[in-house]
């Protein structure tokens, strides 16, 4: 399912906003969900709120029970705020509003207390949703990740994490994952389990060759290794096409021999490994971002994305949401961002921009800039910011005031040397 409207009454600060999240009339897909939506807007007015207030809704969607099907009626409904949300996958639809459902034009309202009759669900059990916090980086995190694989594996056969209460297999199709500070350690063991059961199988084929004798004779080694490598294929290869393109601008990437870590990742000028607590903010950031989209299905999923620029330089930047896309196609990529490189990537229809109004309200405007304008344009145009300092403004006010002199000037020498330092002064500054 994915977000086609959003109604707010009342969230905390914000009222009275009106979001059309489908493309507009002349557009191939009119009428349809947006597949990526970038929200913008100076700080405090509302980027995060917008994001959270989403994922809570799809969190209580995900829960609604019935109370007898042929009475339509909820049990324990609330929607998290004042105003309504609409849904869309293909040619059903969905309609939350404060105390009652409307799915594909039946309505569904709420019932106070437990009620009784038979219970059922409302939704099916496709909803998927990610939530990726710009807080995202956390010790614990970053702890799991510096261990070695079989370090983990071992954990798994601890009181724990037992099997009937930690669930550490493939992860569900069915999902709604908040990746913040504080999120379950189990949720990222159980994101690598695939990498961890080809790690625990390639020790047990080692440990069986030494047995054998077979290091003893290279040949031998070699053929047998090779047997086992094409009938057990390293989960990391894939994960490593998407990647590697990205770490590839940080003369970094996945080392696909080394077993030291769960995703070994290796500098290109020297070869040695890099623990993931010797990597860059933005480096970690990146990866404990992309490898929960890379490994669960994104297909019809929305995919929540604050500030995904975080401590990244703007090469890395510009090219950042063309990888979310790469990695799952068929989600919607809803962003706050402030990044006027992160915000070129969008349609004009597909930016959402809250700014302040004279009354200190939050109010709502559309893009104007193309898509991948100059980032001076887009903060221009789109950001409102006016991106010169106050020595860029002292410059350029210097540079007007050349051009009149040089249009007044009658004496050629003098004008000759006019026309000079307005050049150099232009030159400098790009004006």
């Amino acid at each position: 399912m994915k977000l086609k409207s959003l109604h707010i009454d009342s969230y905390r600060h914000l009222e009275n906003l009106d979001f059309d999240f489908t493309y507009p009339e002349g557009h191939a897909r009119a009428g349809q969900p947006l597949e990526k939506i970038c929200i913008i807007g100076q700080s405090a007015t509302g980027k995060t709120s917008l994001l959270e207030l989403i994922k809570e809704a799809y969190l209580n969607l995900k829960d609604i029970e019935v109370i007898d099907n042929s009475h339509k009626i909820l049990r324990h409904y609330r929607l998290n705020f004042k105003g309504d949300l609409e849904f869309s996958k293909e040619k059903s639809f969905l309609k939350m509003s404060e105390n009652k459902i409307n799915k594909n034009g039946i309505e569904y309202t709420n019932l106070d207390g437990s009620g009784g009759g038979s219970i059922g669900t409302l939704m099916p059990k496709d909803l998927k949703l990610i939530y990726l916090s710009s807080e995202i980086i956390s010790k614990e995190a970053i702890n799991i990740f510096n261990k070695n694989p079989l370090e983990i594996s071992n954990e798994f056969s601890t009181d724990k994490y037992s099997n009937d209460q930690a669930n550490l297999g493939p992860i569900n199709e069915n999902y709604v994952y908040e990746f913040v500070q504080n999120i379950d350690e189990k949720i990222w063991f159980s994101l690598l389990y695939k990498i961890l059961n080809y790690r625990k199988r390639f020790t047990q084929m080692a440990s069986e060759l030494i047995n054998k004798g077979a290091i003893g004779d290279i040949n031998k080694l070699s053929n047998q290794y090779s047997k086992w490598a094409n009938d057990n294929k390293n989960p990391l290869e894939i994960f490593a096409t998407y990647f590697n393109p990205i770490l590839n601008q940080l003369n970094l990437e996945i080392d696909l021999i080394n077993t030291e870590y769960s995703i070994p990742i290796k500098s290109k000028l020297n070869d040695e490994v890099i623990p993931i607590s010797g990597l860059s903010t933005g480096t970690k950031g990146l990866l404990l971002s992309i490898f929960p989209i890379f490994e669960l299905n994104t297909k019809d999923a929305i995919i929540l994305l604050d500030e995904p620029e975080r401590s990244l330089f703007p090469d890395m930047q510009i090219e950042l949401i063309s990888h979310y896309q790469k990695l799952a196609p068929e989600a919607q990529l809803i962003i706050a961002t402030h990044s006027p490189f992160i915000a070129a990537a969008f349609e004009p229809e597909e930016r959402f921009i809250l700014f302040f109004d004279e009354k200190g309200k939050v109010r709502l405007r559309r893009g104007e800039s193309p898509i991948g304008d100059d980032p001076n344009d887009m903060l221009s145009n789109d950001f409102n910011v006016d991106y010169y300092n106050q020595f860029g403004k002292e410059a350029h006010k210097k540079y007007l005031d050349l051009k009149r002199e040089v249009a007044q000037e009658t004496k050629p020498e003098r004008k000759k040397e006019l026309i000079v330092e307005l050049a150099e002064l232009g030159d400098k500054y790009n004006f």
